[in-house]
């Protein structure tokens, strides 16, 4: 079975608190104590984010590991096949996937989600699964740009905590420039199972994930086909 987690927002990156999200991500797996990695390259490798992963998955009974990018690397196919989940950080999309790539990164997360691991993550780490998503990779303005094509789709974060993000899908829908995107909003996540959008998992107060298009002139948001919704 292939799975992925994809945040909107929200989770031990900002305070380590109940770890809802962190709890389900976990409980997903069949290992009891499982092998969880985190790649927080979006961020540089932000050692105050790292620590934090650490608190949060240690007290949740996983054996627990990094990967730095701006350190010395380690082997990363010999790391890579061990694990069980895979986590990755917000921050900076474009340059993560360009480190990624760079380092054949991108294919071994491939291989290993195709085997059976967990691939989870908030913001960048959400979005890059997909076939493009919407980010804030430049101060300016907000872009599309190419991810990894794991799954199917446009994928926006951050849909109702952001405020230049609602404005900018409307934008690129009345443009044209596309026809549909899904949007998870902060304090939820989108989990799909063997490529196919499954489960809205809220773990703030009734957020979701929508289908978001354009009919005529009317901006439409709708649940996603065939998911059940989850309230943590």
């Amino acid at each position: 079975m292939r799975q992925i987690i994809a945040i909107g927002g929200g989770g031990f990156g900002r305070e380590i608190k109940d770890l809802k999200i962190e709890k389900y991500i976990v409980e997903q797996c069949r290992s009891e104590n499982p092998n969880i990695c985190f790649i927080p390259t979006a961020t540089g490798d932000d050692q105050g984010y790292i620590d934090n992963f650490y608190k949060a998955f240690d007290s949740l009974g996983c054996k627990t590991s990094h990967i730095n990018f701006f350190k010395r690397t380690i082997n990363l196919e010999d790391h890579i096949k061990d694990q069980d989940i895979f986590f990755i950080g917000g921050g900076n999309t474009k340059s993560m996937l360009a480190v990624w790539r760079d380092w054949g990164l991108d294919k071994l997360l491939y291989n290993a989600y195709k085997k059976g691991a967990i691939l989870s993550g908030v913001s960048a780490g959400a979005i890059c699964w997909f076939e493009q998503g919407i980010t804030d990779s430049w101060k300016e303005h907000q872009a599309i740009i190419p991810c990894l094509g794991f799954v199917k789709g446009i994928c926006c974060p951050h849909y109702d905590e952001e405020p230049e993000r609602i404005p900018f899908v409307k934008k690129i829908l009345e443009g044209n420039e596309i026809d549909e995107c899904i949007a998870i909003e902060g304090f939820c996540a989108l989990h799909l199972i063997n490529d196919l959008p499954t489960y809205s998992v809220s773990f703030g107060n009734g957020n979701n994930c929508f289908l978001v298009n354009r009919k005529k002139s009317i901006i439409q948001h709708n649940k996603l086909k065939n998911i059940e919704e989850i309230q943590l």
